[in-house]
């Protein structure tokens, strides 16, 4: 679990751990959280917060099936979710600047679990080795293709992990982590596979929350469009194991809470005669379908102390050459950072480590 919910705390939204974080992980910057579409669009991880050791089945009517058995420590969870879109997140940082990926990643414990906004205490290291062992031992089975390649035989969500170095307290401090061949192909494929999501997906609290997003992002997309599922087929598309009673309790107490607080990011939801009504935000609409012009990316500005961090890994370069190297490279990729600062300190720690020291 991400965190204990204190029973004070009314918000929607777990807090913001890590405000001032530098966005510079796997040696990769500005990696927009993403996922691949597969498990977006199959119930994989079980919504439950405590462990899970009921094996699972599912049909649809296009023949498509899965099977789901617990490991020693229960399913891997909507929360456990967070390595994975980490992992991926980073493979696709890599191939956008044309550097090649393997399924073998190492990376820093606590970069992942700053960038996916869990804690850092003891606990955080904690509930990420569970996280890596429930990823590692839920057994799945299907047909359901992955880059047009069938998988029928048993495999987890991750092949291995290792920790690679610890602390001196026994926090493991750096990891490898091994995708299994079902995630990494659907990542390597670059054909559509894989969809980015908000960085608030990581503030959501509640687990059926975050399923009700990554539904809504895969079915309903950037341009003006409306989707609809009755809610009993939306119960099998979540994963709920709830009565159907109560599974349409917890929907509507989500949406008249979105109504108010619009916390679930990028888009609304409606109940209309037991159907749930999703439609894009207008602000998802935005940012998905301008271009991303010279003038735009021209108009970001920086913060001081993303200025003042930078300067401390600039080897003796110029931070305005910096800065203009920067931009330049935004608008080659036609992209605008998630966040900005982070970008350009990720950016500077990269060049230098490519150019060297000024001489």
């Amino acid at each position: 679990m991400v965190g204990d919910i204190a029973k004070k705390d009314l918000s929607p939204l777990l807090p913001m751990r890590h405000p001032q974080r530098d966005f510079f992980v796997c040696d990769i910057f500005d990696a927009s959280p993403k996922s691949d579409m597969a498990s977006m669009e199959h119930p994989l991880f079980t919504l439950s917060t405590k462990p899970d050791m009921t094996p699972r089945r599912y049909d649809d009517k296009n023949g498509n099936w899965l099977e789901l058995n617990p490991s020693y420590l229960g399913l891997a969870t909507v929360f456990d979710r967070d390595v994975l879109i980490y992992c991926i997140s980073q493979c696709m940082g890599a191939l956008n600047e044309g550097r090649k990926i393997s399924r073998t990643l190492r990376m820093s414990a606590h970069d992942l679990l700053v960038a996916t906004n869990r804690t850092t205490s003891d606990k955080g290291y904690t509930g990420l080795k569970n996280a890596l062992e429930r990823l590692r031992n839920t057994s799945l089975q299907t047909n359901i293709t992955s880059d047009g390649k069938e998988v029928l035989r048993g495999f987890g969500f991750i092949e291995a992990y290792e920790i690679v170095r610890e602390t001196r307290d026994g926090r493991m401090q750096a990891l490898e982590i091994t995708l299994s061949d079902w995630i990494f192909d659907a990542i390597d494929a670059k054909n559509g596979k894989i969809l980015t999501l908000s960085p608030q997906y990581f503030h959501l609290r509640k687990p059926l929350e975050r399923r009700l997003y990554e539904i809504a992002r895969k079915c309903c997309g950037s341009k003006n469009s409306v989707w609809r599922y009755k809610l009993d087929t939306l119960q099998k598309k979540t994963g709920s194991l709830s009565t159907a009673k109560e599974f349409r309790r917890m929907v509507k107490t989500i949406v008249e809470a979105n109504q108010e607080s619009r916390h679930i990011p990028d888009y609304s939801f409606e109940i209309e005669d037991d159907i749930l009504v999703i439609r894009p935000s207008a602000n998802f609409t935005r940012i998905y379908q301008e271009p991303e012009t010279v003038e735009t990316i021209d108009r970001i500005s920086l913060d001081t102390k993303a200025y003042d961090t930078a300067r401390k890994f600039a080897g003796g370069w110029a931070l305005p050459f910096l800065e203009n190297q920067w931009r330049d490279m935004l608008v080659k990729r036609s992209s605008l950072p998630t966040n900005a600062n982070g970008s350009f300190i990720g950016f500077v720690k990269a060049y230098v480590k490519k150019h060297g020291p000024a001489r």
